[in-house]
């Protein structure tokens, strides 16, 4: 087997691994939504985090093996094959309103990531790693501040925080990336350490804020979210630290712009789907409830005549009255017993 179509098997059973990663995140966010990040007390969120980790390295493997172009829009697939397997695995599917924004969103992201070309392989500087870290954790912090305020819309508040894991996602790439690149240049592991904790930190950052982001949205628009928001940032650090551009000069980068909208297209018809289900699904809430009455009227009462119920009689104790005669003054009294 050649290392191009071992690129393309590892991706996609990559893509596989994630899409099973993100079912059961889901699943386990419906079924406990009194926790919000880490369910760590739940088996399957477990598996979906060994899932998630086993994704994650086989994307790294297939990097070594196969060109970040033909690897990187290869991971978008993970949505694709998340819905039917959600169908199958856990009788969740789909509307037809959803699949088109998937594929919509999966189309344009590929064609983003395939007109991008990369130069010969460069590191970030200390100062940049630095920069980069900081402002990576203050984005992250300022998207869960943002959908922490609009808790009252879970859906707009789940694509938010997808997008944060998203974010920490596509920086802990780039991180992996000079990482990689250090090491094939000889360079001291002592040195990469602190890359290496930037790394574990935004990992472990995007797993509990994506698990945050599934509950009370469903599958479909976090999964999507986070799927191109991943790459997107990602190729953004590539184009401006990296080195790397757009292929084909001025038309390339006309056509990337048309990618970029055709996948905020398909997240927008994701999020508008999930909406317009939770508002066609939700019940109706009565002008008295509003008001502070009850909410259904009270139950009349049956037209069945009671039986009688015999009155319980309280007993009362009657004094006595005694006469006697007394013996030494010889007059009567009145003794009460």
């Amino acid at each position: 087997m050649s290392a191009l179509a071992l690129a393309v098997l590892l991706s996609l059973v990559s893509a596989v691994a994630y899409a099973g990663g993100a079912i059961l995140q889901e699943r386990v966010a419906a079924t406990t939504p009194e926790r919000r990040y880490a369910p760590l007390r739940r088996g399957a969120w477990r598996t979906a985090v060994a899932l998630n980790g086993l994704g994650a390295l086989l994307h790294v493997v297939a990097l070594a093996y196969g060109p970040l172009s033909l690897v990187q829009p290869l991971g978008a697939l993970t949505i694709v094959f998340a819905l039917p397997m959600a169908a199958v695995f856990v009788r969740r599917r789909a509307g037809a309103t959803a699949w088109r924004g998937a594929i919509m969103a999966t189309v344009g992201l590929a064609g983003l990531l395939s007109l991008t070309s990369s130069s010969d392989s460069q590191s970030l500087g200390g100062t940049e790693h630095l920069m980069l870290a900081l402002a990576t954790g203050g984005g992250v912090i300022a998207l869960m501040l943002t959908a922490h305020a609009v808790h009252r819309h879970p859906v707009v508040r789940s694509v938010i925080l997808a997008c944060a894991a998203g974010a920490a996602f596509g920086i802990a790439s780039v991180f992996t990336k000079t990482v990689a690149v250090e090491w094939s240049r000889n360079v001291p592991l002592v040195e990469q350490v602190p890359s290496v904790a930037v790394i574990a930190a935004l990992a472990s950052a995007g797993v509990l804020i994506s698990q945050a982001s599934y509950r009370g949205a469903g599958l479909a628009a976090p999964l999507s979210t986070v799927t191109v928001v991943n790459p997107v940032v990602a190729a953004a650090v590539g184009l401006t630290l990296l080195g790397e551009s757009f292929r084909y000069g001025a038309t390339g980068t006309a056509l990337a712009l048309g990618c970029g909208v055709v996948a905020a297209g398909g997240l927008i018809l994701l999020t508008t789907e999930r909406i317009a289900r939770e508002t066609s699904t939700a019940p109706v809430e009565c002008p008295a409830a509003r008001d502070g009455a009850s909410e259904a009227p009270p139950e009349p009462r049956p037209l069945v005549a009671e039986p009688l119920r015999a009155v319980p009689t309280q007993t009362t104790i009657t004094p006595v009255h005694r006469r006697t005669r007394s013996r030494h003054h010889g007059r009567r009294e009145r003794i009460v017993s």
